[in-house]
């Protein structure tokens, strides 16, 4: 019987670390086209790479139909084994290759408008100048950009995660605090318990509408009211300067605005409940682009920790 000449060696085949990689992402993502796409792959060769590894394995690892992709018994427990092994390989290639990689390539960035403007943009050409290889597309946007079907490298994100297949590095803790203006208080009071902020004025991004409170018998949610919703941090931040109500603000955002006195916090004695730091999201673990790597380290070392608008100026050292 006629046998297919390019597979007559597979018995003594090593495993292919991008078929690998390619086999863990789809079943994450359930979609192997989507997969492909993560390593520059069309739909037709990322199946043809999955199938070549099924053949050298003599096991199917996923399940396909035209409607969904599922993993099998056995692509479960390869699975799993296989991370064990990317992870193993990231390792080595950190160990000694790493340093010797030289950023290259355009770069895709997205993340909020408002971080974007202002802590972000003003590094990019220090960026640039130290990686002379890169190049970046930063796109400024509030909205959530799913980053395999945009081919985005790289998204800043603000807050919980909760698409669990992307990875994640922490950026800078993101430190937010009740705050208003003078004005405001003078002509409306000064909330005493967060219970009282029933009774006022509140600025609310998106449709955040519960804030949630430490208090020393618990926790306590409260549902605010008010006339203004924005879903841009720039918009709340000016009506509060304005003297128009009470707002929930990330420190990077009223720095400069509570230092010169133009906003102050309220409810200091009451910590918010729920934390929230800025990551850095990417796709993949597997074959993550030094250009990639590069800003990421980048940006954690200029925002420091604590970032650097959460230390008093004259602290910070020049």
């Amino acid at each position: 019987m006629a046998t297919d000449s390019s597979f007559d060696d597979v018995p003594r085949e090593r495993l292919d670390l991008l078929d690998v990689a390619l086999f863990v992402r789809a079943a994450a993502l359930a979609n192997v086209s989507s997969a492909g796409r993560e390593f520059g792959l069309s739909a037709a060769a990322a199946s043809a790479r999955l199938a070549h590894l099924e053949r050298m394995l003599g096991a199917r690892l996923l399940h396909r139909t035209t409607r969904r992709v599922s993993v099998t018994q056995e692509g479960e427990v390869f699975a799993e084994h296989a991370r064990a092994l990317l992870d193993a390989a990231d390792a080595a290639r950190a160990s000694v290759g790493r340093a010797l990689a030289e950023p290259y390539g355009r770069l895709r960035v997205t993340m909020p408008s408002s971080l974007g403007r202002q802590h972000v943009s003003p590094l990019i050409p220090a960026f640039l100048r130290q990686y002379p290889g890169v190049s970046v597309d930063l796109r400024l946007t509030d909205q959530v950009v799913d980053l395999v079907d945009e081919g985005i490298d790289l998204a800043i994100r603000i807050g919980a995660l909760k698409d669990s297949t992307l990875v994640a590095r922490k950026l800078a803790t993101n430190r937010r605090v009740l705050c208003a203006s003078p004005a405001y208080l003078e002509a409306h009071g000064t909330p005493r318990h967060p219970a009282d902020l029933v009774h006022h004025e509140c600025v609310i991004l998106s449709d955040q509408r519960d804030w949630g409170f430490v208090t020393p018998t618990g926790v306590i949610n409260v549902r605010v009211s008010g006339r203004l919703a924005s879903d841009n941090g720039e918009v709340i931040r000016d009506a509060l300067a304005a003297g128009f109500g009470i707002g929930l603000k990330s420190t990077w955002s009223v720095a400069p605005l509570l230092s010169a006195g133009e906003l102050v916090t309220l409810l200091d004695d009451y910590p918010l409940s729920e934390t929230v730091a800025i990551w850095a999201v990417y796709p993949s673990r597997a074959f993550v682009p030094p250009k990639t790597l590069a800003f990421i380290d980048f940006l954690i070392a200029r925002f420091g920790e604590p970032p650097y608008w959460d230390v008093e100026p004259s602290q910070v050292m020049r």
